[in-house]
This record gives structure tokens, sequence and C-alpha cells, in this order.
């Protein structure tokens, strides 16, 4: 009992489970009359936590022990806790005392079988609600939950009499209006017309006279409901009744949107909300478009506008979330696109307020899919901002003045509209190959051509726009296609064909079910746009860039034929790098035919089968060579997919990478180097800039919260014009201007000046502190572009490292990779003593994560190091050398764990000549059968040699106070390489 009083639920669980094991095991009858008594005087507990613990308990027993009967125990609750024999301090005990009784009855699941006690037990909650200071609408919302139990039959003959005058007083309080709208869901043969007009006067309860006084009791429930953020029971029974009364109509028009919508509150507008998520899936298809047309939801896309400031409450997620539900739940496609399309035609200046990436589409059916994905064509195309519902926040109502309202609406429709469609290929959803194709064509064809002429050749030029595109939803949508791109390469494979299921297994991305790359077909199509009379590309191609074209579409042609017959992760991974390089002529002419030339001679000569020609002289660089340098250059865009695709590529070419490959891409990493790194910093820059024009039309909805920003970035900068230090040569230029106007004169004053010479030095030391605010926007312009510049430098970093990553992973066997170890000490040395940015520190452990686990720790590692010996060791002593001059111990453990790793290869090293005889340890000679122990094979290891080094490096640890080598390191050496 003393645990059935615990605060711990999990206590008064197990207390219970006790009590009721003994109780069944004794058997005894004075046990289980003591047990009644103890958990009934328990009800009226002080302690919160003890009342539902034995309630509960109460519960279990009545439960377990069905010979007790229900009125007894209801007869003895109300007699221990007598609200009127009772003293006044202990009244709020009592009433809870009844109320917890009265809910062990009801979850015992003996009430509703007992008529008696039901009746008692609904007038003592009857009797209880009038302690509302105490009980609140506990005894409402209880006396609700038996109804739903009760039924039909028990209602009619035993409760509806004395529930009379609780149906009768039910427009008093929301929670008496809850009441009867419950009886009438679950009792519709009792609660009929007639009763209801006998009841409260008329026969409904959605009507024009009882309309003020419902929307007065919503308000009322909506307030008292706020802090749990959800919709009151209340509200959602009454949406019911409405609809099952047929006026739901009536409900909505004259009880939501022109009355509770007009009540400037929060909580009763996210109600109003709240009935519109919730009603979705009530509603007939010309229900569901009154109300997706409505007031309610204008005032929701306002909100949404809005409450993208910080600090806000949002409910867009909330939203969505119902809407993910119907969308879940319904098997009409009609509701589902009236729906969808209703979300995405409730517009800010033209700008749908519905998330462009919300993955709610993926529960609609392929039919409503396919409809969707075609109103969205027709809409870009021929924009319709008439079926829009759209509105403008008293801000963009402020700005429209000298701005083309209907132009700047369809480009943000338009933008929106291919985002959409980019994000429903990302969706997991069931999707057909020519849903995705017809997307991926809609959206290139429009980013990289237009139509001279209609031609129904071409389904993409079978409508023409009604409204010309601008320079911005062209660049949207280029950059928007090339993310579309990117989402197709990691595209798995669709369909049900048994081909399509053995590519699946495979983990194959990127094919259709017949195994051809999607980036190939799109390919394909820009070919044939190409050779039309009719479609013309934005930047139309040259001779010469029409050749680089068909040079690229025959090398991909001469590499299909490949496929099967030699490496096909290769054959395929080239294939990739063409075809994007190919799209990408439609982006940056001028570039990218360069890069395209020399890949395609590349391309060339790594599948070529003639033998390798000694070349005499160097002036020419290898095929490898002018690889790495292409692969360097795509890795400097801002493109996911190209660094991707970058990464494949370097993972064929690595077999064959030389010494000058590598270097080429150690040397962006040399911290001694970044100056040489600026040409690649360029390129980067412009695409950067390009992408932020794109992302331009995300942050329009939110035009208010960037205004604040605006005003922060200004008030930043007049801080630091504050804090800028007046500069030697500024006060002596102005001290130079005052005295010529006479203005510094010994016993002069300034009422000496006429009003021209006044003026004259007025207007010189204006331009003076013009020029001097000029020169201080230069400096600050210039830290900024230096700021951007590193930025920018740090990130091409970071996606080198990929390549190096992959080399030692692929090729731990190759003595090239001693040449990687130095760069990458280097690198972690210099990031210990730099800034320590997000960046730089994202730099540094991604360097070191590589470093540790791709360098030192592979068990595969070169094994044939005879020529290589004599620069091994002098490397090791190098290294452990310079780990004994640092003072950083951090530092100086990776050059220590530098050299361990090149110990454990020499040591490891095979020999080409007859292996020596393995040196023999110190031992008893009579033993004619050595021990393992005994036999220590040093491979290449110079024992004498290395054995000075770390003498050295040890003695300096236990003489030299502040040395930064460490216990640990030499823990680890010699649990390495025992004596």
């Amino acid at each position: 009992f003393w645990d059935i009083a615990k605060p711990e639920q999990e206590v008064r669980l197990a207390a219970t489970e006790n009590l009721l094991r003994h109780l069944r095991e004794g058997k005894k009858d004075d046990e289980l009359k003591y047990t009644l008594k103890r958990l009934v005087e328990g009800l009226g507990a002080t302690r919160e936590a003890a009342r539902p613990g034995f309630s509960l308990a109460l519960a279990q027993v009545l439960q377990a022990f069905e010979e007790i009967p229900m009125c007894s125990v209801l007869e003895e609750i109300k007699e221990k806790h007598n609200l009127e024999k009772v003293k006044k301090k202990l009244v709020r005990n009592a009433a809870f005392g009844n109320f917890f009784g009265v809910m062990a009855l009801f979850q015992s699941g003996r009430l509703v079988k007992d008529q008696k006690a039901l009746l008692e037990s609904i007038q003592l909650l009857q009797q209880l609600a009038h302690h509302q200071a105490h009980l609140r609408d506990l005894p409402r919302k209880t006396l609700i939950d038996i109804l739903s139990e009760v039924p039909e039959t028990v209602f009619q003959e035993v409760l509806f009499g004395i529930l009379q005058s609780d149906l009768a007083s039910a427009f008093t309080s929301p929670e008496n209006l809850h009441l009867l709208l419950v009886g009438i869901q679950k009792f519709p043969g009792v609660m009929k017309p007639k009763n209801l007009k006998k009841l409260f006067g008329s026969p409904t309860v959605v009507n024009k006279e009882n309309i003020p006084r419902l929307v007065e009791l919503l308000q009322s429930a909506a307030k008292a409901e706020k802090k749990d953020k959800k919709l009151p029971s209340v509200g959602f029974d009454l949406l019911q009744v409405s609809l099952k009364e047929d006026a739901f109509e009536l409900f909505w028009k004259e009880g939501v949107e022109n009355g509770l919508l007009k009540e400037k509150s929060g909580p009763v507008s996210y109600m109003c909300y709240r009935l519109l998520g919730r009603a979705l899936p009530l509603l007939s298809l010309d229900q569901l478009q009154m109300v997706l047309k409505g007031k309610v939801m204008q005032h929701y896309g306002e909100h949404v506008v809005t409450s993208q400031l910080p600090d806000r409450f949002k409910f867009a997620p909330e939203m969505e979330g119902y809407v993910d539900e119907f969308l879940s739940s319904c098997a009409d496609l009609e509701r589902q696109l009236a729906v969808i399309i209703g979300f995405s035609t409730l517009t800010n200046q033209g700008y749908p307020v519905f998330s462009s990436s919300s993955r709610v589409v993926k529960h609609l059916q392929p039919v409503a899919l396919q409809k969707y994905v075609e109103w969205l064509k027709d809409m870009f195309l021929q924009p319709d901002l008439d079926c829009c519902l759209d509105f403008s926040s008293n801000r963009q109502k402020q700005n429209q003045e000298g701005v083309n309202i209907a132009q700047r609406k369809i480009g943000r429709l338009r933008k929106w509209i291919i985002h959409r469609l980019v994000s429903i290929l990302e969706c997991p959803t069931e999707k057909e190959e020519s849903l995705v194709m017809d997307i991926s064509r809609f959206c290139f064809f429009h980013a990289f051509f237009k139509t001279k002429k209609k031609t129904s050749q071409i389904c993409e030029a079978n409508v023409l726009l009604s409204e010309p595109l601008d320079e911005q939803t062209y660049s949207a949508i280029e950059n928007y296609f090339f993310g579309l791109l990117q989402t197709l390469n990691t595209l798995t494979v669709l369909g049900d064909t048994p081909k399509a299921a053995a590519l699946r297994e495979k983990h194959i991305h990127g094919v259709t079910a017949d195994g051809k790359l999607w980036i190939f077909l799109l390919v394909e199509y820009a070919n044939k746009l190409l050779s039309s009379e009719h479609i013309k590309p934005l930047k139309p191609f040259t001779k010469g860039q029409r050749d680089i074209w068909e040079r690229t579409l025959q090398s991909v042609r001469n590499l299909q034929k490949k496929e099967n017959k030699s490496d096909n992760a290769k054959v395929v991974t080239f294939q990739q790098l063409l075809l994007l390089m190919a799209i990408y002529l439609f982006k940056n002419q001028s570039e990218t035919v360069d890069v395209l030339s020399d890949l395609l001679d590349c391309t060339e000569r790594a599948f070529s089968k003639e033998p390798k020609k000694k070349k005499t002289d160097n002036t020419e660089p290898g095929w490898v060579e002018v690889m790495v340098e292409i692969l360097l250059s795509l890795l400097a865009q801002p493109s996911l997919l190209m660094r991707r695709i970058s990464k494949s590529i370097f993972v064929q070419i690595c077999p064959n990478l030389t010494k000058k490959g590598l270097q080429l891409i150690l040397d962006v990493l040399d911290p001694y180097q970044e100056q040489d790194e600026e040409s690649a910093v360029v390129v980067m820059e412009e695409s950067k800039k390009k992408m932020k024009s794109a992302q331009d039309m995300d942050k329009e909805g939110s035009e208010d919260s960037s205004d604040e920003g605006d005003t922060e970035e200004e008030n930043d900068s007049e801080d630091e014009e504050k804090n800028e230090e007046v500069d030697d040569d500024f006060r002596s230029q102005l001290m130079n201007v005052l005295q010529a106007g006479n203005a510094m004169g010994g016993d002069e004053s300034d009422e000496e000046l006429d009003d021209e010479a006044m003026m004259a030095l007025d207007k010189n030391i204006s331009a003076l502190f013009a020029e001097q605010q000029k020169r201080i926007q230069a400096k600050k312009d210039e830290k900024d572009k230096m700021r951007k510049e590193k930025i920018l430098r740090r990130d091409f970093k970071i996606k080198v490292l990929d390549l190096i990553e992959v080399f030692l992973t692929k090729q731990s066997e190759n003595p090239l990779v001693f040449d990687v170890i130095e760069p990458l000490l280097h690198v972690i040395e210099h990031c210990m003593i730099s800034d320590s940015d997000k960046q730089e520190v994202e730099f540094l452990q991604k360097t070191a994560n590589i470093f540790r686990n791709s360098l030192c720790r592979p068990k595969q590692y070169c094994r044939k190091v005879d020529a290589l010996q004599e620069d091994l060791h002098a490397f090791v002593e190098r290294l452990v050398k310079k780990a004994c001059k640092l003072t950083d111990t951090s530092v100086a453990l990776y050059y220590f764990s530098a050299s361990l790793y090149l110990l454990r290869v020499l040591k490891g090293s095979t020999s080409d000549k007859a292996s020596t005889p393995p040196t023999s340890l110190p031992g008893k000679q009579s033993n004619p059968i050595p021990q393992a122990c005994q036999l220590v094979s040093t491979g290449c290891l110079n024992m004498e040699r290395v054995t000075v080094i770390y003498q050295q490096a040890l003695t300096q640890f236990f003489t030299k106070r502040k040395s930064a080598l460490t216990s640990a390191m030499f823990h680890d050496l010699f649990k390495r390489f025992p004596v």
C-alpha cells in the first residue's frame, strides 16, 4: 500500500501487481475487505501522485474479483468522502476521492453492466461538477467518456432522464454542449429532432439562431485549451454534427469565417486552422473546394508569412501533418487532387505558402500524381493567377510602387513550380519512368531552350508561354535542373521487371529499367532539340562548340560498345562525366569546351589498346595528369553531382596515377601555396553567385524577416565606422583644409569668415569626408573579399581531401602513398596554429581522420620497398626528430604515428632477393626446435639504425622537461614492436 502511493509510476504498477497476486493466492475475505478499505481511503490522499495510484489499484481489484458488488463499493466511497460532512479544509480531498472512485469503477469495465451503480455514478459526477474550483471540467469529461461506452438502450432507459437538465442547458457551457453533441452522435435513435426541440426549442443544433452562441462557446473552449495546442473535442464534434445535419456550409461561413475569425486571438485562429485540417477527410469534393478558397485558408496563409520571423509560433508543420494524414487515408483521387491543388494555389504575391519541397505528394495515387504534374506544367506555361487565393502583407503593399505586380507574381509562381516538380522526383514514392522523364525534359527545355514556333513533334514546344521568362527565372530553373541531375544520378531503378529487380539487387543507381543512364537520355533529347528548326537554344552553339558536342556523343557511343567487354564500372563512370560535361555546354560554353576537349583526349588514351610509348621529352603531360587537372577544376564547381562523379572517376584512374598526378593534388593542400589557388576560387565564386540568385526565391516569402536582418547589418556597419581609427593622413588633410579656410587662425574667430568663404569651407570638408568614407568602404570590401576567398579555398581543399582518401583506400599498397604522409602532416600542423572557425575545424578533423584511418591503420600496405629502404629509414629519422622538436603534443603524436607506420612497412616488406635467415634471439642453444617467439623477421628494417633513433627520442623524453613526446607514444612503440 505504501508503494502504491509512491510518485514513480513503475513502483506503483509493481505494487499493484504484487497486491493482486497476494489476494489471488490468499483468497481471504478479510484481506480483500481490508484492501478495499485501504484503497478507498487512498482515493482522497493529499499527495497528488497517490490518488491515481489508488484509483488504478481499486479498478484492478474490482476487475479481478467480480463478486465484489459495485454498489457497495460506491456507497463506501461516498461514505468515506462525504462532501456534506467533511470539514471545509478537506473538501478538495473529498471531491477528488469521489471523482477517482468513479474513475476506478469505470476503468474496471463493470460499471456499464450495473445499471444501478451507473445511475448513481452519473448522479455523483453531476454533483461533483459544481466543485469547479477543485476539479475544473474533469467530471464533465468523465461523464462524456462513460456515455461513449454506454449502449443506446441503457442510455434511453437509465440515463436520458437524469441528464435532461444537462442536455437542455447545452448552450450554457462548452462542457454541456459537448455532452449534447456526443449524445447526438452516439444515440441518434434517442436524440431525435423532436426530442431536441423539447430540450432546447430547436430540432437542430447548427442553425442561424444558435450560431452566435455556438461561436461564443467555441471561443471559450479555444482559450481554455490554448496550452494544449490541440483542437478542443467540442469543436470537432460540432463539425461532425453540422455535417450530419447538412448545415456544414452555414457552420463554416457564418460560424467560422464570419464568427471565430473575427476574434483577433491566437488560440481562436489556431482553432480555425485545426478545424480546417481535421475537416479535410470528412468533406465532399464541393465542400473541399469551398473551404480551400475561403477566408480561413487566406488567414492561414497570412500566418505562414508573418510567422517566419524568429520567436513566432509556426502552425505550418501541423497543417502539413493534416494534409499528409488526409492524402494517406483518402482513396478518392479527385479529392486528393483538390486538396493538393488547393494548397498549391494559396499564394503570397504569386508564391505559394505551401512548401515546394513538402513530401506529402508521396501519398498521391499514380493517376492523381500525373494529373498534378500536368497541372503544374500548365500553370508554368500559362499562369492563371485568377485561380489562386492570393494575398499581400502590409509591407508588400507599401513597396508595390513602380513594380509590375503581375510580372512579379508570375515569376515567383514559376520558380516555385519548378522546385515543386524537381522535389517530386526526390520523394520516395512509386513513380513511372515516363513521369520522371517528362519532368526532366520539361525542366531541361525551359532552362536552356525557347520555342520559336509551336510543333507537335516535341511535347514541350506544343504550347507557347503566355508570358516570356525573365533572366532571374531562367537562372533559377538552370540551378534547379542541375539539382535534378543529382537526383537522377542517385535514383533507384524503377519498375517491376526482372531486369529492374536485378539492377536494384546490385545497388545500381542512375539508370532506367533497361540499363540506360538517365543523363544519356537527356543528352539524346538535347541533341533532338538542337536539330529542330522550331527550337532555339538560349546560348546558341558556334561551329566549334557543335563539333565538340558531336565528338562527345560519338565518344559516349564508342564507350557503350565496350560495356560488358571490359571494366564496366570504368566505362559507365567515364560516360557519366562526358555526358555531364556535355550538358554543362549549355551553361558555360567557353570554359566547358576546353575541359571537354581535354577530357575526350584522356578518355581515348585511357581506353586505348595500343602499348604506351616511352616519351623522349617531358613537355607533354600524361593523360592521367591531365585528367587530374580536369577533376580538380570540376571539384571547384559548387555541385554535389560534379563532386560525386569526379570522385567516381578518380577511383577508376587511381591504378594509373603517377607521381606528377599525385603531386598536383598535394599542391592544392599545401598551406604555403594558397596564393596559387586563386584561379579556382574565381570559378567557385562566380558559380556561388549564380546559386545565390536561385536561392533568393526561397527567401522572398519572408521579406519582413530579411528587412530586419538588413537593419541589423546596417547597425553593425555603423558600429564598425564608429570604431574605425582616424589615420594620420586624413587628420593632416583635414588640418590643411581648415587652415586653408582660415578657420584655425590665431586670434581669428569663425564670425570673421563671410558666407561665401564658409560655404566653400563646408564644401571642401564635405568632399574630404566623402573621400575618406570611400576609402573606409574599399578597405571593408577588400577585407570581406579576402574572407570569402579564404572560405572558398578551404571548401575546395575539403573536397580535394576526398581524392586523397580514395587514393589511400584503393591504392594502399602503392609506394606513392609515402608521398602523402608529409603533406598531410603539414596540413595538420598548420591547422593547429591557425583560426579555429567552424570550417577550419572541419578541415582539420577530416585530414586527421584520413591520416589515422586511411593511412596508418589499414592492414594492406606496400610490401616491396627494397629500392626505397634507405629513403624510408631517413624518413623515419626525419619524422621522429621533428616530433622531438615540436612543442605541441597533439601534433607530435601524428608525426610519431607516421614513423610507426613506416616501421611497420619496413618490417613487413618482402624482398625480391633470397631472403636472409631470421635473426635468432638469445636463449638456450640446446633446444633443437626454436619457439615462435625466438624468431623475429625484420624484413628491410635496419634494427640498429632505428634503435638509435628511438633511443635518442626516449632519452630526450626523460631528460627534457617540456618535451612534446608522451609515455603513450613509447607504450605504443613497445606494444607494436616488442624487444
